[in-house]
Parts: structure tokens; C-alpha cells; sequence
């Protein structure tokens, strides 16, 4: 399982990197655009476009690293009021409620996907292209925050009976 989760680790870290890649490009494109239009030579037309695609992209590129990490949005103040194992038990509680809503999430993304390529649906706007490239991404990175889920259990499970001391908002 170790090994596993080094494996799993590396993948989630590459996809962090295309992440903050992707950033990169969208803010040269968002600079290139700008500096376009104000020497009037018309801009790039699709970059608000690609620039919200790169914002979800981004999103669900990064979530199952910082989750990983420890670095996502927790609220945890209560956490650090409540006895230890009653903690620990609510860290087991928030795990699995996070895997459920993520597995919904693969399913009900799947169906959308299958759905919109089956009735070959175009996304139009300034670009055009098929409208499952853009909802495809969306079960595959719940998918990986499912996995995530699950490791964060077995870490869990291994650890001292405590709440988790990452992305600790309150000491």
C-alpha cells in the first residue's frame, strides 16, 4: 500500500505541475490579449474563452494534490475543542462523506459525458468543439479525490486516534 501511495503521490504532484503550467500559459495569454488590444491590433478573440477552460482545468488538476496536501478549505476549529478520539472519529465521518459525494460526482459525471457525446453536442461559442472535451475532466479528477479519500482513510486508520494536524486553522 506504501508503494501505492508513493506512485499516487507522484501522479497527483505532475498534475499539480501541468496545473501550475496551465496557469502560466493563461496568464501569457491573458497578457498577450491585453497588450493586443491596446496597440490595435485586435487581441486574441478566444482568450476569455480558453481562459475560463484553463480556470476549471486548473481546479480539478490541483484538487486532489491539495487535498493530498492538506491544503485544502477545512474548517477544523471545532476539531480542536472536542476530545481527541471524538476528533478522530469526526476526521472519519468528513472522510467518508467526501468519498461518497466523490463517487456521485464520477457517476453522475459519467452519465453527462456519455450523454453529450452520444448526442454529439458542440460547445459554441467563439471556439467550437465537441462539449464532452470539456465535461470529460470533471469525473476523472473525482475519481482521483476518490482515491485520495480512501489513502487519507488508511492514513488515518494508521495514525494515533487524533484529529489530523494538517491545514490546522486554529491552535
Amino acid at each position: 500500500m506504501a508503494r501505492l501511495s508513493r506512485w499516487y503521490g507522484r501522479l497527483l504532484e505532475t498534475l499539480l505541475l501541468v496545473a501550475c503550467l496551465l496557469l502560466l500559459a493563461m496568464t501569457f495569454l491573458i497578457g498577450a490579449d491585453v497588450l493586443l488590444r491596446n496597440v490595435g491590433l485586435g487581441g486574441i478573440a478566444p482568450s476569455n474563452e480558453i481562459s475560463e477552460d484553463i480556470i476549471y482545468l486548473v481546479t480539478l488538476l490541483a484538487a486532489p494534490g491539495l487535498l493530498r496536501q492538506g491544503q485544502h478549505i477545512r474548517v477544523d476549529i471545532v476539531l480542536r475543542v472536542l476530545p481527541t478520539k471524538i476528533g478522530w472519529l469526526l476526521e472519519w465521518v468528513s472522510d467518508i462523506l467526501g468519498l461518497i459525494c466523490c463517487l456521485y460526482f464520477v457517476w453522475y459525471g459519467a452519465r453527462i459525458v456519455v450523454a453529450s457525446f452520444t448526442s454529439a453536442a458542440l460547445s459554441i461559442k467563439t471556439l467550437i468543439m465537441p462539449e464532452w472535451w470539456l465535461l470529460a475532466p470533471m469525473p476523472l479528477a473525482f475519481c482521483l479525490l476518490a482515491f485520495e479519500f480512501l489513502f487519507r482513510m488508511h492514513r488515518l486508520a494508521q495514525a494515533e486516534r487524533r484529529p489530523r494536524d494538517d491545514a490546522v486553522s486554529a491552535a
